[in-house]
This record gives structure tokens, C-alpha cells and sequence, in this order.
């Protein structure tokens, strides 16, 4: 390619300005890659609606069921189920053009092939025949006694959407992530009625404004925490119906709460039964064949993103939860392994040449650009949300600025900063500067989700927060009249460390159900090793609703540094201004949206009289304070007299009290 143009990302940052004809090639390819679809299907989204036509579906006139199913290299293929005594030879699909098989079952002949029916299909290959699973199927059953996975024609049921999403992609996210199945107390799988019923009003008391559903595209381990699907258009079973996942997120809107859905299109399970691979006896139908399409570390397949039919497979799926569910958008996982041929493992980022050209998987990419072109013109309010490590220059940019389109990026540095502080360190050895500066270490340019931990950090042989910083001490005195030090340090370490979080990490937040109460324990899901125990995998809510324990205390700070981070819009009030840090008091100042901030981080420092800079001088009032006794502090800063900042040398300041372990915001009122 001779010529090229210079994209606005480059013009946006010189450092790229090296690798700009590379820039451009990506957006050229995605440009390119778009071109021959709406030129073969009209437009992408004719393109992305293959669930509309593959699977099954009734004929026009609702005499027939037509069942497609796309296997160019198998031999034959027969329908079979409980319609036909699982017989597996009385149906067989025809071969049409393109690979795709076709059978047209009438229903006045056939009254046993019914919605509700359970299905496979006997796939005939040079190595025999195996029953599996259609690719499409959306609805799946899985038999306790077994273990074994069957569709289910879900055919007749038309839900009737009752709120409209009414969103805009500007607002500031408050998201909590949730598993519908460890969402209840019961030592059993939690369904879609009860989350519903019991979760959502919770979610919207507290101030989340947008819920991240893990888990809901089926997968055959329950204790994949959802990451290993097989199914990709079929809910979840284990929760309960379609229809009442629909009723889950049109309740949720009617609450003014947006519902985005973690989707997994970087891998898929390497099973020959549930899943895709092999499924017309060759290696490479959905797949990259050899190394190329197996992930060492994750023990899964990888899709090859160049053919077109994989291609239109993931698209139609993006398209079919938005349009079917209207879910408000995804947060893709993985997406530092889809980008590149190493997976992220092993590897420093920052080399300009890895990004966009050494071992850069290139189809994945253009996939990205894709999808969320095909998100965002379905609703130009979606929200795409990428878990990526690498910091891919453009990953939040528009695609045609040349970058990849998604809204968001996981700040998924802080998280990983915080655990090893915990780690590592004494709290009297926190640097004040690395902390400071690692929660303030993004391009203001990019929208970015912050966080204080990941819900990794609760699984088993791991530890949340909470349980990192107070441990056995959680079983024995957490009631509010016992007073215990490791306790004391936990909650209000916890609070701060929040609250820094939410008000220097980023754009929009985010939760994991439970740990906006210091949930206890770890997550363990049923397994060999646990006996099958349910005992690990739900939410002791009890344990909050409890007014004699100290739960409360974090449940409460939670609630409140959500309304006051709303209230005063600071999510949306760009770079904060530093104004102190004092390695010897472990105090951090900063100002943002025309507040004053100061965290003290100190295990014993409580300084008084302590002098800090502001940005003007005037009358300063406390409006935010940790240290009161209903969030778990000391109560030690007593009425509400006004602070008064002059100058002092030159330079405006203020005199106060700084309770450690504590974060105090003003407000200049004169």
C-alpha cells in the first residue's frame, strides 16, 4: 500500500506516529472486510442475523419446522429426539449450497415435535456418527443424574416487553456484577425469578444504576464462573427460562437500570459433545486447526475470525442478545488474548511494533471493530466494555479515528496495585507517590472502569478484600459492641481504599455482588474436590440485614460514597488537580470537581492543625467523612465549623484534623 492517511489517533499522539501506516492498514482492513459483506448481504446487520435462519424456525405459514444447521464437511446429518424415540437414522437433513443442511418436518404429521421437545442431531463423519447439540439451539436441558446436555425446541413462547431501555451512553456507570447463581443464600442454584425478585431492588438502593450479568450464555461446568461456553445462544437452563431472563432485565429497565452481559467470544469449550468443536468431524470448521486454535492455559478452542461463517456465527450472536433480550451492551472477555497470537502471556506491553503489526492477530481485530459497529448501530447507546491488559493504543477510540470502538476499558491496574500492597507491604510502607500516581496513570481521552478488586480475587485459593484484611477475625468479631483492632483497620482500610478508587481510578465503577459489604470467605463452586458443595457459591445475605453486625458499616459507606460521587458528578469532572502527598503522614490531597479530598493512610499519624493546599482560598466545609461512627470510624471530628483556607507563604491553605485511616472531602462555600 503506497499511500495512506493519517488517522486522528495518531495526530491524537505522536508516539504512534511511527506505526501510522500501520494504523491505517487496520482500519483499512476493517473498512475492506465491511465493504464485501454489505456488498454480498446488504448491510452487516442482514449479515448478523443468521439466528434468524439457522436453528429452528417455523415456515410462513407455521406448517412446517425448518431446521438448519451449518457442517460443509459432514457426510449426513439426522434430526432425532424424543419426538422420534431418539431413533437416529428417520430424519435426515438435505444438503443445500454453502455447507448448510436443511430438514422441513410437518407438523400435522408429527405432533410429537413440539416446543418443549428435547433434540440433537446425529452428525455422520468419516468417523463415525455422534449426536450432537445444534450450533443455534437456544434452549438446553442438562440431566442431574447424567450430567448430559440436550436441546429443547423453544419455540411458542412470545414475551411482551413491558419498559423501554432508555439510556444514554454518556452517563456514568455504577455497575454491579453479578452471577445469577450464587446470587441467592440457599446452598443451591439461584434462578432468574429470584434475582428478579430479590436482587434488583437491592441493586438500585444501593445506587447501582447498571447491572454486568456474568454466566448467562449456557456452559457445561458450572464452576467455570461461566468462561467456558458451549452453547452461545442458549441462556443459561440452570436459572430458569428465556422468558424469565427477558422479565430479569425489562424489570431492571423499568428501574432506570441498564443490563450488560459478559460475553465470551475469545474461546470456547474443546468438548465434542455440548459445544462446536469437531462438530462436522473436522478440526477447523469454527477453528484455527493445530496450536493456532487450542489455548495451553485456558484448555479451550479459538476461533478462526477470518471465515466468514465464524465470522457471521459471533456477529448473529452479539446481534441475537440485543435484539432478542435487549441487553444494553457486553463486556467482552478476554479480549488481550483474541488480539494477539500470544495471549497476553508473557509479555510486556508497550512496544509499538507488538501492538499493530508483531503477533497481532489481525481477523480478531477486525472482529472487534465489527462488533461494536454492529452493537452501536443497533443501539447507539450500548455500552462495549473491553477486559484487555495490553493498553492497545485506540481500543476506546471510534473506528474511524482508527481505533477499535468499544466505550470503555477495565482499569484492571488498580486492582492488581491494591492486592499487592496487601501482599507485599506494611501499611507504614505504602508509597504515597506510586499509589497516587497508579490510580491517576490512564489517558484522560479513554473512558475508563475502576475498580478496587476483581471477583478472581474471591475465588477459592484466592481472598476479597475484606477477607484479606481482616481473615479469621471475620468469624468472631464482627458484631458492633466487640472491639477488635484487625477489624477496626479492615473496615476503614477497606472504606478508603474504595473511596480512592471510585474518585481518582476512572470514568464509571464497578462492584462485585457482595463486596460492597465485605463479603466473607471465598467463592468455591459444587465440585469433586468440595463434595459438590453449594456451601461457597452464594451471598450470605443475612449476614448484612444482621443490625448487630459490623456489615452494615460497609454496606452503609458503600450507599453513601455512590450518592456523593453522583451527586456531585465527579465521574465525569476529568483530571484531578494534586495538591499534597506527604510520604511521612501517608496523607494524599487532590482536588476534583471543586472538592477537596484527603485521605490518610497512616496506621497510628493523626495530625492536627495539619496544613494543606487548596485550590483557592475561601470557607471550606466538611461534606464527606469516613471516620463516622455509622461507617465503622471513631467519630473524631466533631460538629461541622467551617474551615478556612488564607495564604500562607504565597500559597492557599488550610488547617485540619486527619484521622488515619480515613478520607475527609470539602467543599468551598464562600
Amino acid at each position: 500500500m503506497s499511500e495512506y492517511k493519517i488517522m486522528p489517533i495518531v495526530n491524537e499522539d505522536p508516539w504512534l506516529e511511527p506505526v501510522s501506516k500501520d494504523i491505517y492498514e487496520r482500519y483499512q482492513r476493517y473498512v475492506d472486510r465491511k465493504k464485501n459483506i454489505e456488498n454480498e448481504f446488504g448491510s452487516l446487520k442482514n449479515f448478523a442475523s443468521a439466528y434468524q435462519y439457522m436453528g429452528f424456525h417455523f415456515s410462513e405459514d407455521k406448517d412446517y419446522i425448518i431446521y438448519r444447521e451449518w457442517a460443509p464437511a459432514a457426510r449426513g446429518l439426522y434430526l432425532m429426539g424424543d419426538f422420534n424415540d431418539w431413533e437416529y437414522f428417520t430424519h435426515p437433513l438435505s444438503l443445500k449450497k454453502n455447507g448448510i443442511w436443511e430438514i422441513k418436518i410437518k407438523r400435522s404429521e408429527n405432533q410429537k415435535l413440539i416446543h418443549g421437545s428435547k433434540i440433537k442431531v446425529a452428525v455422520q463423519t468419516e468417523n463415525g456418527v455422534t449426536a450432537r447439540i445444534p450450533a443455534y439451539m437456544n434452549r438446553l436441558l442438562q440431566n442431574e443424574e447424567t450430567k448430559d446436555f440436550t436441546g429443547q425446541l423453544w419455540m411458542e413462547e412470545n414475551y411482551k416487553w413491558k419498559n423501554k431501555a432508555d439510556f444514554n451512553a454518556d452517563d456514568s456507570l455504577f455497575i454491579y456484577e453479578t452471577h445469577v447463581g450464587m446470587a441467592q443464600e440457599k446452598a443451591d442454584v439461584g434462578t432468574y425469578a429470584e434475582f428478579e425478585e430479590n436482587l434488583l431492588p437491592y441493586i438500585k438502593e444501593c445506587g447501582y444504576n447498571t447491572i454486568q450479568i456474568m454466566a448467562i450464555a449456557e456452559h457445561p461446568y458450572y464452576g467455570s464462573f461461566g468462561y467456558h461456553v458451549s452453547n452461545f445462544f442458549a441462556p443459561s437452563s440452570r436459572f430458569g427460562t428465556p422468558e424469565e431472563l427477558k422479565s430479569l432485565i425489562d424489570t431492571a429497565h423499568g428501574m432506570g437500570v441498564r443490563v450488560i452481559m459478559d460475553i465470551v467470544h475469545s474461546h470456547t469449550v474443546k468438548n465434542v459433545f455440548e459445544g462446536l468443536n469437531e462438530f462436522d468431524g473436522s478440526p477447523d470448521q469454527y477453528f484455527h486447526e493445530g496450536p493456532r486454535g487450542y489455548h495451553d492455559a485456558w484448555d479451550s478452542k479459538l476461533f478462526n475470525y477470518g471465515k466468514t461463517e465464524v465470522l457471521q456465527f459471533l456477529l448473529s450472536n452479539v446481534q441475537y442478545w440485543m435484539k432478542e433480550f435487549q441487553f444494553d451492551g457486553f463486556r467482552f472477555d478476554g479480549v488481550t488474548s483474541m488480539l494477539y497470537h500470544h495471549h497476553g502471556l508473557g509479555v510486556d506491553f508497550g512496544n509499538r511494533d507488538g501492538y499493530f503489526s508483531q503477533g497481532v492477530e489481525f481477523d480478531a481485530v477486525t472482529y472487534l471493530q465489527l462488533a461494536n459497529d454492529l452493537c452501536h448501530s443497533i443501539n447507539p447507546n450500548a455500552i462495549t466494555i473491553a477486559e484487555d491488559v495490553s493498553g492497545l493504543p485506540g481500543l476506546c477510540h471510534p473506528i474511524e479515528d482508527g481505533g477499535l470502538g468499544f466505550n470503555y476499558r477495565l482499569a484492571m491496574g488498580i486492582p492488581d496495585n491494591w492486592i499487592k500492597l496487601l501482599k507485599e507491604q506494611s501499611d507504614e510502607e505504602w508509597n504515597m507517590q506510586q499509589l497516587y500516581h497508579t490510580m491517576v496513570d490512564r489517558n484522560y481521552h479513554i473512558k475508563t472502569i475502576a475498580y478496587a478488586e476483581s471477583h478472581d480475587q474471591a475465588l477459592v485459593g484466592d481472598k476479597t478484600i475484606a477477607f484479606r484484611l481482616m481473615d479469621q477475625e471475620m468469624y468472631f468479631h464482627m458484631k458492633k459492641d466487640d472491639a477488635n483492632i484487625i477489624v477496626d483497620r479492615g473496615i476503614n482500610l477497606h472504606n478508603v481504599m474504595r473511596m480512592m478508587t471510585i474518585s481518582l481510578g476512572g470514568d464509571s465503577y464497578l462492584n462485585f455482588m457482595g463486596n460492597e459489604f465485605g463479603h466473607p470467605e471465598w467463592i468455591d463452586f459444587p465440585r469433586e474436590g468440595n463434595n459438590w458443595s453449594f456451601q461457597y457459591a452464594r451471598r450470605q445475605w443475612s449476614l448484612l440485614e444482621n443490625d448487630s453486625l459490623k456489615y452494615q458499616y460497609l454496606s452503609e459507606f458503600d450507599k453513601a460514597m455512590i450518592s456523593f460521587t453522583k451527586e456531585n458528578d465527579i465521574l465525569k469532572s476529568g483530571a484531578p488537580q494534586e495538591l499534597w502527598l506527604d510520604e511521612t503522614n501517608n496523607i494524599i490531597a487532590f482536588e476534583r470537581k471543586n472538592l477537596v479530598f484527603v485521605f490518610n493512610l497512616h496506621p497510628i499519624k493523626s495530625p492536627f492543625n495539619y496544613s494543606i493546599q487548596t485550590p483557592q482560598i475561601g470557607s471550606y466545609e466538611l461534606v464527606f467523612n469516613s471516620d463516622a461512627g455509622y461507617f465503622g470510624g471513631f467519630d473524631r471530628i466533631q460538629g461541622n465549623l467551617p474551615f478556612l483556607s488564607k495564604h500562607e507563604n504565597g500559597m492557599p491553605k488550610m488547617n485540619i484534623y486527619s484521622p488515619n485511616r480515613s478520607v475527609q472531602v470539602y467543599r468551598r462555600v464562600v
